[in-house]
């Protein structure tokens, strides 16, 4: 009985209905269908559904979008998202439809002038005209239909070629004074233009507005508090606008309030917590406004909130417990904010929860368990700093998650097989973990709709388990940087059909690629290959690779040639690295492709000239190989689009083209190490701006430095050390602002330190990022000023958090690619020396040893508390030690030796808890060695040639009763030991003569004798690399006037053992260490280094005589 009562109560609604709905719409009026015809014959209608039967035919009230009153005119006008092109202008029939109520031309591709026929339809209340197509200026006639309750003339300059829309003349005020019963005004991406105490007043009249939505409209702030007056808001979207002011916390007080968006607005200072307390409150969006601060507050009631967005955001503390009152929240996105603590088990009561991304964090802990919420579809936890396992966790639960990305945290344990088998999943993102054992226990999953597996920079072993091999969507394959092995063949892939990008470098497997025809070439979608460090000794057959864009086989063993079908395998090849094999040469002929960027060959058998340039290419790195010609003449012609360019350790002769100063877009020029001569180009100096490395060191470059430094200088890294260099240090050089290492070591300046640079020490802006200061090895004189001196700020900076978030110093290449120029840095102790490839940022060096400087050492050196390193040794320095040395805790080798530095070691030296290497060799010392601590580790070659000083570890022991010795030498009792042995004297006369008559005119002949050890010189420096070693031109110092100190004595205290290392160790630093072990030639006091010794992770004792070097990173 029941179930009959409800079919006849629906058959009578449905008459109903009906019958209303016949008397609404009426039959069509003829005027009415006319005009709407002749609208139509000035639209492009073809591809729209809803015009499809616009015609005479039919009763126009049937047509699609029409809608008829109850007399047959037209009330209603949809044609929204049509795909209408075409035009409507003043004179349209648009505009005598004036019964119209409503109006939708939204989402097509109208006329691009915003017709001013509007004010005739008096009746409309409601118009939406967004993204239409209309663009200039607004018109005035808009601002009549005073009947409005609805109005969006938002645009999206995305859809509309950048042609915007204008509210000028009428402007805002104009536009909305007449609107009073607006309820909803859309005005996004309209420019407006207009100061906070302009737009909030002229909107405060609107008293009916539920809804204003104006972001992007070139809106400055601040919110006024003109707009407490608009109490029914309910939707304030301001998004990018430039408001750069506070959030004002009377938002919290507009009672209907349920979606607030605020993001990239500039906002800044403390977020008003009780906004997020709205019991109304439905969404909140801040994203990104990097200064706005804020936390969360205990939430207390069942709050509304289903959306909240603080992504980009400064907000900090922790995730309060009682986040889970938040039983309606389905997005919550607090990623790149400040947040730490533990993520809260409470977390998993979010039911709702959909989307999930707590990502660039510092969350700690473990991962709550999240199976409760059953409809989340969306994970990123990645960038924290969470550990423990995640293999208990139920995932078969959550059917519906799609995405799950936990890279770059502590986690550890097996991959669960249950994660990898949701049905649902689409993206699996786990590098950078410390995961480990084998991936198995998979069970296959059918139809899986997995398309990206990112399993790298973990520790998982065992063979790649084979149901990889199975995901037939697979589009995205990351496996590298673990430790899987075993051997992959092209048909071990044969069926990842939608394969496109493949990483398996950097494990212990080896790839088979010797089959004449690999099954890889039956994959025409992949177009990222990575496979370094593969074993692979033969160039896989990639011909048919039509889209293939990144290529990269370094660290292999392939050998011989470059095949030439390579460089034009796709028309789309951005990028080739072949670093790291034993090739030889290239196969001619070749052509490059012309959209090649990247080409790595560094460290391979290269001969002979450069290969052909790409005439777009980005990066070029050909170092370390053995090109022996000279850089083109027109080599700038090649390098319009370069920003990195190496040619670095290879035998190329000749002078730098002055054409190479075309390349106007370097920021890294690398030409070092090689036989390069002639004069450093001018414009090399003084027309590339953006040059930020500047890399000339180990040639054979003459005349000056040109002081050409423009003021729009961007050089970080100058380094010149090694060649013929003469003249003075450019005062120019005083605008490069940005400097961090700069290297003229191991030249022949001659100039006053600091240069005439004093000039210029007024400025307090003078290099005051400045880390790394080599001059050594020239003949520098003056004195060292403590306000020169005092403007290296960099190295003062020094805490515990720099400590923490170590980086290396490095010149930013190209940041999407990941490509960084990294500093580098030798040091030199006992003839050993010491490449440090990798610089930490908070590494600091000065080198001024091997000068002719003279007076006290600044005590402002004292205040360089991140100084790892000080050499000013081989100079004529003289007065004191300061002990405001004692504050330089970080530093790992000081070398004073051979000044004229007198008194006593200072006590406060005991605070370098770090030092490894101390010589305070051949001074004036005198008084007690410190006793005790790192001191305690130094031996007799710290402190010989100070004859004053006593105590540990040397021989002379201290008078307890008075610690300074007597330095005067007491005279020794004659015995009959001393009595003349003549035949040996005989002998040495006989010798003595022979030499002398060699020696004596050198001695006096001051220019035979330069001649005769410059030529020395070059013999040695351009013979003995060809042999694998390296030779180190000496300090040639000036006795003192009056002989007090002899700096051509003999430094080194090492006896018969070639090519010994020293057993001392340095303090913790991180980074690589690479020594060249040496022999020490006794007739010249110079040193061969041996390029066969290895690298090391930890590095030897040293005090160096620092000069840069550079390796980049990929």
């Amino acid at each position: 009985m029941d179930m009959l009562l409800m079919r006849i109560s629906g058959l009578f609604w449905l008459l109903l209905y009906s019958f209303v709905a016949v008397l609404v719409s009426g039959e069509c009026q003829s005027h009415q269908q006319e005009l709407l015809l002749g609208l139509g014959k000035t639209l492009n209608s073809s591809l729209s559904l809803k015009m499809r039967n616009w015609n005479q035919s039919t009763d126009c009230c049937s047509w699609g979008g029409i809608t008829c009153d109850q007399g047959g005119r037209v009330m209603k006008l949809d044609l929204s998202n049509q795909l209408i092109s075409g035009t409507i202008d003043n004179s349209s029939s648009l505009f005598n439809l004036q019964h119209l109520q409503r109006l939708n031309l939204a989402y097509n591709t109208l006329s691009f002038s915003f017709p001013c026929g509007f004010d005739k339809l008096s009746n409309l209340s409601y118009l939406n005209l967004s993204n239409a197509g209309f663009t200039g200026q607004v018109p005035a006639e808009i601002s009549r239909l005073t009947n409005l309750i609805t109005l969006d003339l938002s645009v999206n300059l995305f859809l509309r070629d950048g042609r915007p829309l204008k509210l000028q003349k009428p402007n805002l005020k104009m536009l909305v004074e007449n609107l009073t019963r607006l309820r909803s005004l859309h005005l996004g991406g309209v420019k407006i233009s207009a100061r906070g105490n302009e737009w909030c007043k002229w909107l405060s009249s609107l008293t009916n507005l539920e809804e204003l939505s104006m972001p992007n409209c070139n809106l400055s702030g601040p919110i006024e508090d003109s707009l407490q007056k608009l109490k029914n808001l309910s939707i304030i979207h301001l998004d990018r606008n430039n408001l750069s002011a506070m959030v004002p916390a009377f938002l919290a007080h507009l009672p209907n309030l349920t979606s607030l968006r605020l993001s990239s607005c500039g906002l800044h200072g403390q977020f008003p917590r009780e906004i997020l307390q709205v019991r109304m409150l439905q969404s909140l969006d801040v994203l990104d406004n990097e200064k706005l601060q804020g936390s969360l507050p205990e939430f207390h009631h069942n709050g509304s909130l289903q959306n909240l967005v603080l992504s980009g955001t400064n907000f900090s503390g922790s995730l309060p417990q009682s986040i889970d009152k938040l039983v309606n929240l389905t997005r919550l996105d607090l990623s790149s904010c400040n947040f730490s603590g533990a993520i809260p088990s409470s977390v998993s009561n979010l039911q709702q929860l959909v989307y999930l991304d707590l990502s660039f964090n510092n969350f700690t802990g473990q991962i709550p368990c999240v199976d409760l919420s059953k409809n989340l579809a969306h994970v990123d936890l990645s960038c924290n700093k969470l550990s423990g396992k995640i293999e208990s966790f139920k995932w078969e639960d959550l059917p519906n998650l799609t995405h799950i990305d936990l890279r770059h945290n502590s986690l550890n344990g097996n991959i669960p097989s249950s994660l990898v088998a949701l049905p649902s999943l689409k993206r699996v993102l786990l590098s950078n973990n410390q995961f480990d054992g084998e991936v198995t226990g998979v069970p296959k999953v059918r139809e899986s709709l997995l398309y990206t597996l990112d399993l790298s920079c973990n520790q998982l072993q065992g063979p790649i388990p084979a149901y990889v091999f199975e995901l037939g969507r697979l589009s995205v394959l990351v496996l590298s940087s673990n430790n899987f092995n075993g051997t992959i063949r092209p048909r071990d892939i044969r069926k990842l059909v939608n394969l496109t990008y493949l990483d398996l470098s950097h494990n212990n497997l080896s790839v088979i690629a010797t089959e004449s025809y690999s099954v890889l070439s039956s994959f025409p979608k992949i177009t990222t290959l990575k496979l370094a460090s593969c074993k692979l000794n033969v160039f896989p057959d990639l011909k048919n690779q039509s889209r293939l864009t990144h290529l990269d086989l370094s660290q292999n063993q392939i050998s011989g040639e470059v095949p030439n079908w390579i460089w034009s395998v796709s028309d789309n090849l951005l990028h080739l690295n072949f670093s790291f094999n034993q090739l030889e040469g290239l196969q001619k002929p070749y052509q490059i492709v012309p959209n090649l960027s990247v080409i790595d060959l560094r460290f391979n058998r290269l001969t002979g000239h450069i290969p052909t340039l790409s005439l777009s290419a980005s990066y070029l790195d050909f170092s370390s190989n053995n090109f022996t010609s000279s850089l083109p003449s027109n080599i700038g012609n090649y390098l319009s689009y370069t920003i990195f360019f190496s040619v670095s350790s290879n035998g190329l002769t000749g002078a730098i083209p002055k054409s190479i100063c075309e390349a106007v877009n370097l920021r890294v020029l690398d030409l070092s190490n090689n036989s390069l001569s002639g004069a450093i180009p001018k414009c090399l100096i003084g027309q590339m701006d953006l040059l930020g490395v500047l890399n000339l060191r180990g040639n054979n470059l003459s005349g000056q430095i040109p002081n050409a430094f423009s003021r729009k200088c961007s050089i970080e890294t100058l380094d010149v050390n090694g060649n013929e260099l003469t003249g003075k240090v450019p005062i120019s050089l005083g605008r490069c602002r940005k400097l961090e290492v700069l290297n003229v070591g191991n030249n022949h300046i001659n100039d006053t330190y600091p240069c005439h640079l004093k000039n210029i020490t007024t400025d307090k802006r003078l290099w005051p990022k400045l880390q790394i200061v080599d001059f050594a090895h020239n003949s520098f004189n003056g004195k060292l000023p403590n306000k020169f001196v005092a403007r290296w700020k960099a190295m003062e900076v020094y805490d515990d958090e720099a400590q923490l978030n170590v980086k290396h110093l490095r010149f930013e290449v190209l940041r999407l690619a990941r490509i960084y120029y990294l500093d580098g840095i030798t040091v030199t102790n006992k003839g050993l020396q010491m490449e440090l490839v990798k610089i930490l940022t908070i590494f600091t060096s000065i080198d001024l040893s091997c000068n002719n400087l003279e007076g006290p050492i600044p005590d402002v050196i004292g205040k360089f508390k991140a100084l790892y390193f000080l050499n000013l040794s081989h100079n004529a320095l003289s007065g004191k030690i300061p002990p405001s040395l004692g504050n330089l805790q970080q530093l790992e080798s000081l070398d004073l030796s051979c000044n004229n530095l007198s008194d006593g070691i200072p006590q406060q030296l005991l605070k370098l808890t770090f030092l490894a290497v101390l010589n305070l060799s051949h001074n004036q010392l005198e008084g007690r060695i410190p006793d005790g601590k790192q001191f305690a580790t130094f031996t007799n070659d710290s402190y010989v040639g100070n004859k004053g000083l006593c105590g540990n570890p040397l021989t002379k022991q201290c008078n307890d009763a008075n610690h300074s010795q007597d330095l005067r030498p007491r005279a020794s009792k004659k015995t009959q030991n001393d009595e003349f042995d003549w035949q040996i004297i005989v002998i040495g006369v006989g010798f003595g003569v022979g030499a002398a008559v060699f020696v004596v005119p050198l001695m006096f002949w001051k220019r035979a004798s330069r001649w005769v050890d410059d030529n020395v010189d070059k013999f040695l420096a351009k013979n003995l690399p060809k042999m694998g070693l390296v030779y180190t031109r000496p300090c040639y110092d000036n006795v003192d006037t009056d002989g007090n100190i002899e700096h051509d004595k003999k430094r080194y205290d090492d006896d018969d053992d070639d090519d010994e290392e020293s057993d001392e160790s340095t303090g913790e630093f991180g980074g690589r260490y690479c020594v060249y072990c040496s022999k020490l030639d006794e007739t010249r006091k110079k040193t061969i280094h041996n390029l066969g010794c290895i690298c090391h992770d930890s590095p030897p004792s040293l005090s160096p005589s620092s000069s840069t070097s550079s390796s980049f990173s990929p």
